[in-house]
């Protein structure tokens, strides 16, 4: 008996070191071929591999994961050579964006007039700091700078062909500020090619009725936007990490002294008694921040058309360098509707399009914002005239 396990296993050991020999061929730089430098043979049980599986196991292929594919890539080409393809690569990114702005290239979408339901999309803007400025009156205003970069329309999805039978609006895929394709998927990149423009490093999805689609392909200005006009944001707000009850919820705290040992910021009993747990919604130290929100019925006072730069009135979520998505205000909904129905009626619609309206001054101002290129007293003299 033990002489036919041990001729069995010599068998398998003679077959195994055949099927090595024949994949040893497959061996490439990726994969490294780990061999044992001497063959034991154990009297020990063995049994027979299926035919209709792979004769080799698999931990004799164990692949290469020192080196990234940055590393390989940097080996390949030279300095020179990935300064060359960036270059012609920004070159190609121009040349197609100057393509899609052609009105002749292909017929646009039909157009129509604004109506009460209508619901226009917004844009994606970075946030890029903060300033003051003052009415004529001498209010000093809190101002947000938003810089619309690159912004372009990449999908339309009508509601027919919507996933969800219960949405009545459309969505609008937008892209926001142009990346190197380098470094991304094949998959991702396909997802511009229909559209025609560079790829993205951000998008989302805006909810448009129908008459307010926009072709892909079209690029959006901080021109969509007007003075006086009010919007909402969306951002996520600044990371703050763990931390205490004090900062996270604005305790009070323990008193400074009287017998208080090391407990000064911390939030004390929790009025658990009779329960033997901790309840649900109790206010205790965690993690602040980085969560989504919605700042709403933000006054635009100053829109820059040669740097797509909007003015927003307030303090908006999120941290400098950050996307920021700003659409029309819904308040509208709200006791103030006939008013914001009758200042969105008078915005672009369904956007600014250069070609048709033309170009702008380079910066536009609100009624009431003072602006320092004015003079700030004007005296009149006896006979009437200003000076």
């Amino acid at each position: 008996m033990a002489a036919s396990m041990l001729v069995r296993a010599v068998q398998n050991s003679r077959q195994t070191w055949s099927n090595c020999t024949r994949y040893a061929s497959l061996e490439n730089s990726q994969w490294t071929l780990c061999l044992p430098a001497v063959t034991t043979v154990l009297p020990c049980r063995t049994t027979t591999r299926r035919r209709d599986r792979l004769p080799l196991p698999k931990r004799l292929y164990v692949p290469d994961k020192t080196r990234t594919d940055r590393d390989r890539q940097a080996d390949e080409l030279t300095p020179q050579n990935m300064a060359h393809i960036q270059e012609s690569y920004k070159e190609e990114e121009e040349s197609l964006t100057q393509a899609r702005l052609c009105p002749l290239k292909d017929e646009p979408w039909p157009r129509h007039a604004w109506t009460p339901e209508s619901r226009r999309t917004g844009v994606l803007a970075t946030k890029i700091g903060m300033m003051p400025m003052w009415t004529k009156t001498g209010h000093r205003l809190t101002i947000t700078l938003l810089q619309v970069q690159d912004c372009h329309v990449i999908r339309y999805v009508p509601v027919e062909d919507s996933d969800n039978p219960d949405r009545k609006q459309g969505l609008l895929t937008l892209g926001h500020r142009t990346c190197s394709p380098f470094y991304l998927s094949e998959e991702y990149l396909r997802t511009f090619e229909k559209a025609g423009v560079p790829p993205k490093r951000k998008i989302a999805e805006f909810k448009v009725s129908k008459d307010a689609a926009i072709k892909p392909g079209t690029p959006l200005y901080a021109a969509h936007f007007r003075p006086g006009q009010y919007v909402d944001v969306y951002g996520k707000s600044v990371d703050k990490g763990f931390q205490g009850v004090m900062k996270r919820h604005g305790f009070k705290g323990q008193p400074a002294s009287h017998g208080q040992t090391k407990t000064h910021r911390r939030a004390g009993a929790i009025g658990t008694a009779g329960h033997g747990r901790v309840l649900p919604g109790t206010k205790m130290p965690g993690p602040m921040g980085n969560v989504v929100r919605y700042t709403r019925g933000l006054k635009i006072w100053r829109v820059n058309t040669k740097h797509n730069i909007l003015y927003v009135n307030g303090q908006v979520p999120g941290h400098n360098d950050g996307w920021i998505k700003v659409y029309d205000s819904i308040l509208y909904k709200s006791k103030h509707r006939k008013k914001m129905e009758d200042h969105l009626g008078s915005l672009p619609f369904p956007t600014y399009f250069e070609e048709e309206e033309g170009e702008l001054e380079e910066d536009l101002y609100d009624d009431d914002l003072f602006r320092f290129d004015e003079p700030s007293i004007v005296f009149e003299s006896a006979e009437g005239t200003k000076k």
